[in-house]
């Protein structure tokens, strides 16, 4: 396993915008997390949607991503058939283009995903391993035995 961590999208909004109900939470996860960043153009998109969406500049999402060095992980073209299969495969959740992405990288990378999403607990890489989530732990316990 290389070091590094998947991005989602809720924490990177909730990082940018502190009205978000998870900014301090993002605030002090990032300040921890094992650099590299890597994700997704979908995962830059929802992230990109949700600011416009908050009456927030869209190229607040893209000044931190060049800054911060987040990397984009996956090739969307080499990857299709894959994606495409696991969409397929959650069909019932439903899973996005970007959540199929990250469950990619992660299968690819063994990387932990630092996620506000909890369809990731439901997730599997590779149809068996659990995924390794960050996220807060009111989000986590719901998933808890």
């Amino acid at each position: 396993m290389r070091s590094g961590i998947l991005l989602d999208t809720g924490p990177i909004v909730a990082y940018l915008y502190t009205r978000d109900a998870y900014h301090a939470w993002a605030v002090e996860a990032f300040s921890g997390l094992d650099l590299p960043a890597i994700t997704c153009e979908p995962v830059l998109t929802e992230a990109c949607f949700l600011a416009e969406r908050n009456g927030q500049p869209v190229t607040r999402v893209l000044d931190y991503a060049m800054a911060s060095e987040i990397r984009i992980g996956l090739q969307l073209a080499r990857e299709m058939e894959t994606i495409r299969a696991l969409m397929q495969r959650y069909e019932n959740v439903p899973m996005s283009l970007a959540d199929a992405c990250l469950v990619r990288l992660a299968e690819i990378t063994g990387l932990p995903i630092c996620t506000l999403d909890q369809d990731f607990a439901i997730y599997r890489a590779n149809r068996h391993r659990a995924l390794t989530l960050i996220m807060p732990s009111d989000l986590r316990s719901l998933h808890e035995p």
